[in-house]
């Protein structure tokens, strides 16, 4: 298993070297320094904290700045813990884009655009009433909830209006296209959740 934090930089076009053209999400990979190393789990593999990202000094404060003076790392935006089976990965050694190769399929997790309060239509996709027979004003209305005498109340998971929107969403088993090592950059073939700047987690998928 080999992970790497990264973020989503926006979407563009290349052309493969049979001249198809293909839609590819760029995410700047890495590097990612590691910041504290833990024991093997009962996964089996080790984990990881890493950081990204820059974060000036004076925005940090003493217990994390002395978290980090142990490490011998500089401040980085974001910490998160991650899985590898590389044992010879040691605190203070850097995991960059070089771990992944062309053609190999990832996961990536982030979290999904927040598109704030939204209906039943839009957000559950819900066809709404009929518009004729005078119906006019339950076009878009999401319907009955439940019953009255018994239960007299709404069950759990009723769909419902709400917020849409900024949740943890997995995107599996992505292509990878290209890789630049010098600039830390990944092309994926395809869409990855969240906008553009977005703090993204890329895997080695375990799907065939």
């Amino acid at each position: 298993m080999k992970e790497i934090l990264g973020k989503k930089l926006g979407m563009t076009r290349i052309f493969l070297d049979g001249g198809e053209s293909v839609s590819v999400t760029v995410i700047e990979a890495g590097p990612c320094p590691v910041v504290a190393k833990k024991e093997k789990g009962q996964s089996g593999s080790h984990a990881y904290q890493v950081g990204f990202g820059v974060k000036r000094k004076k925005l940090i404060n003493k217990p994390m700045a002395g978290h980090f003076a142990k490490a011998k790392v500089e401040p980085t935006r974001y910490l998160r813990e991650i899985r590898c089976d590389d044992e010879e990965l040691e605190v203070g050694k850097e995991i960059k884009v070089g771990i992944f190769n062309v053609g190999e399929r990832v996961d990536v997790t982030g979290i999904s655009r927040g598109l704030g309060f939204a209906g039943t239509m839009k957000r559950h996709k819900f066809s709404g009433a009929n518009k004729t027979h005078g119906q006019s004003d339950r076009w878009r209305a999401p319907g009955s909830i439940g019953q009255s005498s018994y239960p007299s109340r709404v069950f759990k998971g009723m769909r419902m209006a709400g917020r849409m929107g900024k949740d943890k969403v997995t995107v599996l088993n992505l292509e990878i296209v290209k890789i630049i090592e010098d600039e830390n950059l990944l092309l994926v073939k395809g869409s990855v959740p969240g906008f553009r700047g977005s703090l993204l987690k890329v895997r080695s998928t375990n799907r065939g």
